[in-house]
């Protein structure tokens, strides 16, 4: 990520945290290496590739509202994401996703068991980074990565008999998604000194926009081809996982205000989808639903909602960057 794609809105933070993410990436390269010529392949194939780096981009910014990035914020910024990297190793293997960031997924290239494997090494590489902040860190992370795999879980079981399918949605993507963008939040103004009041409030904004930011990337799944996003459009659906998009159109099912074009998508969902073709007609109905609409609009209402939590924030360019990032949530929808 280069300055001028850090997510910030053309603030002139980017200057500052442009040599500092670039540190990060430095050092993420050397933590997702060093096993052996093999094992290194696997481990450091999804760094290598890119990435949004949105949870150390947070983490920095964050720190901005303490003292800036010492060397535990920069060590903060290394362990967030190479768990977020872990996470997605075994996500891959999960969803069947045969692209991840433009490239082949790790589990098309050396199949799911060194997948797995590799997704578990870089966790366990995480956990070293975070050792080395104390005792109090490693608890966070600890639970942060319980959430992370209870979310997985509970996206796999589904919602419980009684349960409302879209709330139980929206906590797996506070679980999967959310705690750990918290976390990032978290761990830059702690460890930057800005104090508890302040890491308190960062991490209800992590924690929002986490979800906003889930929400925005069901939509992108929809509305956006390989080539923009890395991931092959619709691979949640072939994979019968119910994004917010389905579960609005199952939502007004439900209460009998689906119309004709929703029945049918249901309908072509509940058919196999391990065709491209079959895929396709699906991706493409769903792109012409209002379901779409809404499912834009509840992400745009957690970025807000997300913002809001800054209030107690003093006003400046801090505050700023933070709002210009939420904002870029969704300004990657148009």
């Amino acid at each position: 990520m280069t300055t001028s794609n850090l997510p910030l809105g053309g603030s002139a933070l980017e200057t500052v945290l442009a040599p500092r993410l670039e540190e990060v990436e430095e050092r993420l390269a050397r933590a997702v290496t060093g096993a052996d010529e093999m094992v290194d392949a696997a481990s450091s194939h999804l760094a290598a590739a890119g990435g949004k780096r949105l949870r150390p981009v947070l983490t920095l910014l964050a720190a901005e509202l303490g003292g800036g990035a010492n060397e535990e914020v920069l060590e903060a910024a290394v362990a967030v994401e190479l768990t977020h990297l872990a996470t997605l190793y075994h996500d891959d293997v999960m969803d069947s996703a045969p692209l991840r960031r433009g490239a082949a997924s790790a589990h098309e290239l050396w199949g799911n068991s060194v997948a797995i494997l590799t997704g578990d090494l870089l966790f366990a590489r995480a956990s070293q980074v975070v050792a080395r902040l104390g005792a109090d860190a490693v608890r966070v992370h600890a639970e942060t990565f319980e959430r992370l795999c209870l979310g997985q879980l509970h996206e796999s079981i589904g919602p419980r008999a009684g349960e409302d399918p879209l709330e139980h949605y929206i906590g797996v993507l506070a679980d999967k998604t959310g705690s750990l963008i918290a976390t990032s939040a978290r761990y830059g103004a702690s460890f930057s000194g800005a104090g508890r009041e302040v890491a308190g409030v960062l991490e209800r904004f992590g924690a929002k926009v986490g979800v906003a930011f889930q929400l925005a990337d069901d939509v992108i799944d929809l509305t956006s081809d390989a080539a923009t996003t890395g991931k092959t459009p619709g691979t949640d659906l072939r994979e019968g996982v119910d994004t917010m998009p389905v579960l609005l159109l199952r939502a007004r099912q439900a209460n009998g205000t689906l119309d004709a074009a929703g029945r049918q998508v249901l309908a072509d969902l509940s058919t196999d989808l391990q065709s491209d073709a079959a895929l396709t007609r699906v991706v493409d109905a769903l792109r012409a639903h209002e379901a779409l609409d809404e499912a834009r609009a509840l992400a745009t209402r957690w970025a807000d909602d997300a913002v809001a939590e800054l209030a107690p924030i003093p006003d400046g360019e801090v505050k700023d960057a933070l709002t210009a990032f939420a904002g870029m949530l969704v300004d990657r929808l148009a």
